[in-house]
């Protein structure tokens, strides 16, 4: 060995010795967490964990002295000790371990909030695995064969599950498959069969609540082109409050009630999660939402389990709950009035786009109009990005207040979508259709008779050409007004 390497050897014992003397050798180091002087509490059990890590990862160790965990004497052994019937049980420096720290876990102290999360609708983000989305990741942008990763499209792995979450798998060896960890997905199945990632808002090894409230956490998963409630948020009233006010938001303080602890504006958290004088934190973030936002078609948020037969809070009770911290800072006849104008929007995408389009689409594909395979042809891609990407974006912009997501980057683009590519694109597919013969063109007659039928009402009119009398009047005074006010004639 040269000097030189025994030099960084020794260099290396040194610092070691150093770390373990300082934090686990009975001194007790005083360390700033969130403004405060607190002692570090290290178990017998993580002493060598905290001893070793010093030196290989500083970082690490440094986030977990400024969390409560160490205030506590919650340190690596804590969260990390595995039992040996684990699935993900290894031996690491005379320990057994598990890399995955599930929420199971965490619910030895945190019972009620993992029973809160178990419940949510976040907890389910990883059944994802079956819908259009991970076909699009899995087949037509990705592939799980030749150029996949331990049988795993890249494009799913690197994209939609780290949002949705991974089947965590586990190698014969104990650790996790490369091709499904590292993962914080919100709805990640772990080894233990617990569904669901604390650190997906919390972000180890800190833990802190101040990186949960922070919207930009949200943001992490809620942005885009299909979802973009971080956008929305931030061309918000309460959302640009919140950039303004934010040095007033006391964002590690608990409890953290609106109206009381800070009123400087509303976080994510606020409205889905977070405490009022009258509610307390719940982890269901589905609590305090009434429509359900995401399918072709919105419905109200207990719809889905009613027709099930499963007994669930009633949306009108979620919406109560909402109104509660809406009234924290707003009136009610203000409060009933944004519902009523949020309302409306989903019933007009609903009842105009949303309905009209599905139908469409199921009978053309329940009637070989269309081949069972899914996108393979334009018309699917269209229908596609009325009701994912421009349907969510103008319902997501009314449910949150803001004008130019429900507007432009919504409804403006549901209706381009759906008469100048929609329903051109049905007609073409239909007389193709007809054209073949065979069962599938009385199938696209059928079709094209529904289709009549959709654009002969009332709102739809407009595009044959059978504007009523009344309402072109009523175009051309508004017309005359306009350029009266703009044009100055």
């Amino acid at each position: 060995m040269s000097l030189n390497a025994k030099k960084i050897v020794i260099g290396v014992i040194g610092l070691f010795f150093l770390g373990a003397l300082l934090i686990v050798g009975g001194v007790e180091s005083n360390k700033r967490i969130v403004g405060k002087k607190a002692s570090i509490k290290v178990s017998s059990e993580s002493k060598n964990c905290v001893g070793c890590h010093t030196v290989k990862s500083p970082s690490l160790i440094e986030q977990w002295k400024n969390s409560k965990h160490a205030l506590r004497g919650v340190g690596c052994m804590e969260c990390h000790k595995a039992e040996p019937e684990d699935k993900d049980a290894w031996k690491h420096q005379d320990a057994l371990i598990a890399v995955v720290v599930s929420p199971k876990d965490c619910s030895k102290c945190h019972a009620q909030e993992n029973e809160q999360f178990q419940a949510s609708h976040h907890a389910d983000a990883g059944k994802i695995i079956g819908s259009l989305d991970n076909v699009l990741a899995e087949v037509v942008e990705g592939d799980m064969n030749q150029l996949a990763l331990n049988g795993q499209s890249p494009v799913a792995i690197n994209g939609c599950w780290q949002c949705h979450g991974s089947v965590v798998k586990i190698m014969e060896n104990g650790r996790p498959d490369p091709a499904t960890w590292p993962n914080t997905g919100i709805g990640r199945i772990n080894p233990d069969g617990s569904k669901g990632s604390c650190t997906a808002c919390h972000s180890r090894h800190q833990f802190s609540v101040v990186v949960a409230r922070q919207p930009d956490s949200c943001g992490k998963c809620h942005m885009g082109p299909d979802h973009p409630q971080k956008e929305i948020y931030e061309e918000s009233k309460h959302g640009i409050a919140f950039k303004a006010f934010k040095e007033y938001m006391k964002l590690d303080a608990q409890p953290w009630r609106v109206g009381i602890e800070y009123s400087a504006a509303p976080t994510c958290a606020t409205c889905h999660m977070s405490a009022t004088s009258e509610m307390d934190v719940t982890h269901d973030v589905g609590m305090r939402i009434s429509w359900n936002l995401r399918p072709p078609i919105s419905e109200k948020i207990d719809a889905k389990a009613i027709k099930a037969g499963v007994e669930t809070v009633p949306w009108e009770e979620r919406r109560d709950n909402m109104k509660n911290v809406c009234g924290k800072c707003h009136a009610e006849n203000y409060v009933d009035s944004f519902y009523a104008q949020f309302d409306s929007a989903i019933v007009l995408y609903n009842e105009k786009y949303g309905k009209p389009s599905t139908k469409i689409i199921k009978m053309m594909k329940a009637g070989g109009v269309l081949t069972p395979t899914n996108f393979d042809e334009e018309l699917e891609w269209t229908y596609f990005y009325l009701w994912h990407h421009e349907g969510r974006r103008a319902r997501h912009g009314a449910s949150m207040m803001a004008p130019d997501y429900t507007q432009w980057h919504g409804f403006f683009e549901v209706a381009e979508r759906f008469y100048i590519h929609f329903v051109p694109q049905v007609r073409e597919a239909c007389e193709k259709a007809i054209h073949k013969g065979g069962d599938a063109a009385a199938k696209a007659r059928d079709v094209l008779a529904e289709l009549d039928l959709i654009l002969d009402r009332d709102e739809h009119k407009w595009f044959l050409g059978k504007m009523s009398d009344k309402e072109k009047a009523q175009r051309k005074e508004a017309a005359k007004e306009f350029k009266k006010r703009y044009a100055g004639n």
